[in-house]
């Protein structure tokens, strides 16, 4: 297989605190010769342990961003002991886009893995994660949000693994992150995804859902903060013990936690969340939007447990979520 097309600025290797880019050549219209240029930082004091920490997989998720451009300006190589590589905006075009895929090639970054370096934009960031970053790595947090179409309760966490001692450092560090809401995640399609790939090479995965709304607010902001900054101390990476919240432990044992629109209309939540739900109580109602005169279809709960996400904004289309429910482990 070809080298990656991507080189970076910085030297993983040297202590001390570097700011620099990711670049990837880009021919285009406007730029014959350009490149696009990821922002990546790296803070190193001596030998331990490596965490990659990164936001915007997709573009229009922004606490990630927040907690680490943030971090970067204020980290200080004194208070570490190893090494941590930020990286706040991965998809960068779909982040400087404000969008959930990339503009260029229309990539999820986080359904393309393990990627291609021959491939268009969005695989080649894929393929230099994939065999350049996360070799690195031996934990790896990913901050996500809902974006401009989902909305969730703050949560961080882990997957359901094979590997039972893997599974059980992400949920201690899923743990440490201290999110109001922390969770056993079920995923609907798991092929392709970022946290596959880190996982299948037995790093220590932490994903998180932050808010939503193609926004981010203060709380969820602080959420975020405070997170980054506890999953390194729970690594040893920086000095001091987690700041201790208190978290509700969620599970997902199967595809009843989720309910999926088989309409399109204007919804209306009769949920909010963060509520309680038992099997059988009325989520949301979607509108016909097309005439009056039409009642409105109605989902339901399929199991008890608490409402963790949900549809936004106002209008649905069939096939999105009307909900999702964790349940209280």
């Amino acid at each position: 297989m070809r080298d990656s097309p991507i080189t970076a600025t910085v030297d993983f290797e040297a202590d001390g605190v570097q700011h620099g880019f990711l670049r990837l050549p880009y021919s285009h219209d406007a730029s014959a010769w350009g490149a696009i240029m990821i922002p990546v930082a790296v803070v190193k004091r001596g030998e331990g342990p490596t965490a990659l920490l990164s936001g915007a997989n997709h573009g229009d998720e922004y606490e990630g961003p927040i907690a680490l451009f943030d971090l970067a300006a204020r980290l200080d190589p004194a208070d570490v002991a190893g090494r941590v590589i930020l990286v706040p905006a991965m998809n960068y075009p779909a982040f400087r886009a404000a969008r959930r895929t990339s503009p260029i090639d229309g990539g999820n970054l986080n359904r393309v893995f393990p990627g291609r370096p021959d491939g268009g934009v969005t695989e080649k960031i894929a393929d230099y994660f994939q065999r350049v970053l996360l070799p690195m790595a031996d934990l790896v947090l990913d901050i996500h949000a809902g974006g401009k179409t989902l909305e969730f309760v703050p949560f961080a966490a882990g997957h359901l693994l094979e590997n039972k001692e893997q599974q059980d450092k992400a949920m201690a560090a899923v743990t440490a992150f201290a999110a109001p809401y922390s969770l056993m995640l079920l995923e609907l399609d798991a092929v392709g995804m970022y946290d596959t790939a880190a996982e299948a090479m037995g790093k220590v995965f932490v994903s998180t859902e932050l808010g939503g709304g193609g926004s981010a607010t203060a709380r969820t902001a602080a959420i975020a903060k405070r997170g980054v900054a506890n999953v390194l101390k729970y690594a040893g990476i920086l000095v001091g013990e987690p700041e201790a919240a208190a978290s509700l432990r969620l599970d997902m044992p199967d595809s009843d936690c989720y309910v999926t629109s088989e309409s399109a209309g204007l919804i209306e939540y009769c949920a909010d969340l963060g509520e309680e739900v038992r099997a059988g109580d009325l989520l949301a109602r979607i509108h016909d939007i097309e005439r009056t005169g039409r009642p409105p279809v109605e989902y339901h709960a399929r199991c008890d447990g608490v409402l963790i996400g949900r549809h936004f904004p106002g209008l649905i289309a069939l096939g999105d979520p009307v909900g999702v429910i964790g349940v209280p482990a």
